[in-house]
């Protein structure tokens, strides 16, 4: 009989993007630089909304919960590169692991939904500006962003259930610094079909459906902003959504390009490197680009920090 999960848990073994130690070192201190701005930068985010009224809107209620959602979803993977590599050891347990592929989904799937969420604001404050207030309830948004979590936390669940029925041998080396679905996948001793067909399922509704709202949203703001007679008046409803549209093309395209990547080249290495784009870079220019395209976001950043500041700055 074909052994099974439960009565013997495998060992996984995560060997990160390289195992020279001097190249190690190296990764360390760049992956906690970049973990360290991603969260500061985030939660920067998150303070300058709470603490300022006129960010009390739609758009930066989605924000802030967007910035949350980047803390968490890099968070499931960088810190534990680094305990691996500051304790020289390359362990995760099974559980780990399939926790690990659990939480990363649902962050990686609330960010969607989330961008998606934000695309619908965007779509309400431009062609109906006189009935935004209205429609764009706090109760909406309320509703919305619990719709966001609960798809996430669901749709998250096909994928790492159907991976308990799968057998592995007793240690399984992970050409990957996290426990990617896929990855683990091709390294099943026992037949993968049915994971594959939920992993394309899932893949697809959760990746298109979103990313169809988002491009119809935009069309819909593109024909309206056509309507607009003065260069003035274009640029003003195009300046609201820029932030956006740059954060939802650094999304989708950092996506794409590790597709494109994983596609073209059967190297594991190569795809681990790539997946840094979308783990790691896409959570940490978020912030950057909200605070520097949004003039009401920089001055309430350099708020905070001038009230961060000043009490020390008082002592001396």
């Amino acid at each position: 009989m074909e052994p099974r999960n439960h009565s013997r848990l495998p060992v996984f073994l995560l060997l990160g993007l390289s195992e020279k130690p001097e190249i190690q070192s190296v990764l360390f201190g760049l992956f906690l630089s970049l973990y360290l701005v991603t969260v500061f930068g985030n939660l920067l985010i998150i303070l300058a909304i709470i603490s300022h009224s006129h960010l009390h809107t739609p758009m930066y209620f989605f924000l802030a919960n967007l910035s949350f959602s980047d803390i968490c979803f890099t968070s499931t993977t960088v810190p534990k590169m680094l305990l691996n590599i500051q304790t020289q050891s390359k362990v995760i347990t099974y559980a780990g692991c399939i926790a690990q592929m659990y939480f990363f989904t649902v962050f990686g799937l609330l960010d969607n939904l989330l961008l998606t969420a934000m695309a619908y604001d965007r779509f309400v404050a431009v062609c109906h500006p006189l009935h935004y207030t209205v429609i764009m309830n706090p109760r909406l948004c309320a509703q919305l962003l619990a719709l966001t979590w609960l798809i996430s936390t669901l749709g998250a669940l096909p994928e790492s259930l159907t991976m308990l029925r799968l057998s592995f041998c007793a240690v399984i080396e992970i050409p990957h610094y996290f426990c990617e679905l896929p990855e683990v996948l091709q390294l099943a001793c026992s037949d993968t079909f049915i994971n594959n067909v939920v992993l394309y399922i899932v893949t697809g509704m959760m990746g298109f459906v979103p990313l169809a709202g988002i491009l119809f949203s935009y069309s819909r703001i593109v024909s309206s902003v056509l309507r607009i007679s003065t260069a003035g008046g274009k640029y003003k409803a195009f300046s609201t959504c820029g932030s956006h549209l740059s954060v939802v093309s650094l999304f989708y395209g950092t996506c794409l390009g590790v597709y494109l990547s994983s596609t073209w080249t059967r190297a594991s290495q190569t795809g681990a490197f790539a997946s840094v784009l979308y783990t790691v870079v896409t959570p940490m220019m978020n912030p950057f680009i909200y605070s520097l395209r949004n003039r009401d976001m920089k001055r309430a950043l350099r708020k905070l920090l001038c009230s961060m500041l000043s009490p020390q700055g008082q002592q001396q």
